[in-house]
């Protein structure tokens, strides 16, 4: 769908605070309140644009994770859709270059996700398996990246959490029926739960929707100390996503650019960062599956 200049308004609001009410975001986007709750349903209706809960990976357990490059035998679709109907993995993309497929997987412990990586493998058709075990993440726009610390949720907490991965803007009233609360102890209950970092609520939207539709895929090798390298690309706005890993390379990310110019200008820039020794590429052609909802059943199935 195209969307106009209040419609990428009401998205990027959305991106930052999934939950904004219609009052403030109407205010934001300056149109009136009935206005902006027509449009914010459309855009929510054409599936172009999703708002969800997504909770902190350690709240879920989900303590380790990896990046795998992925070449196959035959057709990459099949596998990639194969492995997009795993649970442990939220990510996965075709792609052109080195490898067919990329996928990101999230497990419970480093022991699943040696066990998630052979089942890859074993998988019909993929040939090749390379994975870059991440230890950190530095950078992404719809995962909490900070440490929620100790926070023992009980039953009541965990249902709201579900309710919200699937749907983040549940009015209080009607969660609070779900859930078995009033309404003010179910407000306070998510208010706190937002607050200390367990989850945020924020719109999941295609990249091509905001005129980000070229996806590029990089790993850079660095020179001594990956620090000070990992710091300057996580600052730049075309590095969405950024993360610190062991394997073939010490940093792994994506570049969302309006073109392909831009791409080609981000990557010679990569290259030309002191203390970076490498840099592949690779171009994300087709989204399979991006669901961090994977707390819940329907976020073990590929969209």
């Amino acid at each position: 769908m195209d969307l106009d200049r209040i419609d990428l308004a009401v998205v990027r609001e959305l991106q930052n605070d999934g939950r904004l009410t219609y009052e403030t975001l109407a205010q934001r986007v300056g149109l009136s309140r009935p206005a902006t709750r027509a449009r914010t349903q459309r855009l929510l209706a054409s599936g172009a644009v999703r708002v969800v809960a997504v909770v902190h990976p350690v709240i879920r357990g989900l303590t380790a994770s990896a990046h795998l490059s992925i070449d196959t035998r035959g057709p990459a679709e099949p596998v990639a859709r194969a492995i997009a109907a795993m649970p442990q993995a939220p990510f996965v993309t075709l792609t052109a270059g080195r490898r067919a497929i990329m996928a990101e997987l999230r497990t419970e412990g480093f022991d699943a996700l040696d066990r998630t990586i052979e089942r890859v493998r074993s998988l019909p058709g993929v040939s090749a398996v390379d994975p870059l075990i991440s230890v950190r993440h530095l950078k992404d726009p719809y995962l909490l990246t900070a440490d929620p610390g100790a926070h023992e949720l009980d039953d009541t907490d965990r249902k709201i959490l579900d309710e919200l991965e699937q749907d983040g803007r549940l009015p209080f009233a009607e969660l609070a029926e779900r859930v078995g609360l009033s309404p003010g102890a179910t407000r306070f209950r998510t208010l706190r739960l937002l607050d200390d970092g367990v989850a945020k609520v924020l719109a999941l939207v295609r990249p091509e929707l905001l005129g980000l539709g070229y996806l590029c895929g990089f790993a850079v090798q660095v020179d001594g100390v990956r620090e000070p390298v990992a710091s300057t690309l996580a600052a730049w706005e075309r590095v969405s996503f950024l993360s610190a890993c062991n394997g073939r390379a010490e940093l792994v990310g994506t570049i969302s650019a309006e073109s392909l110019g831009a791409v080609r200008t981000t990557l010679d820039a990569m290259r030309a960062c002191e203390g970076v020794r490498g840099v592949e590429s690779w171009m994300h052609l087709e989204l399979i599956k991006e669901r961090y909802d994977m707390g819940t059943p329907n976020g073990t199935a590929a969209p």
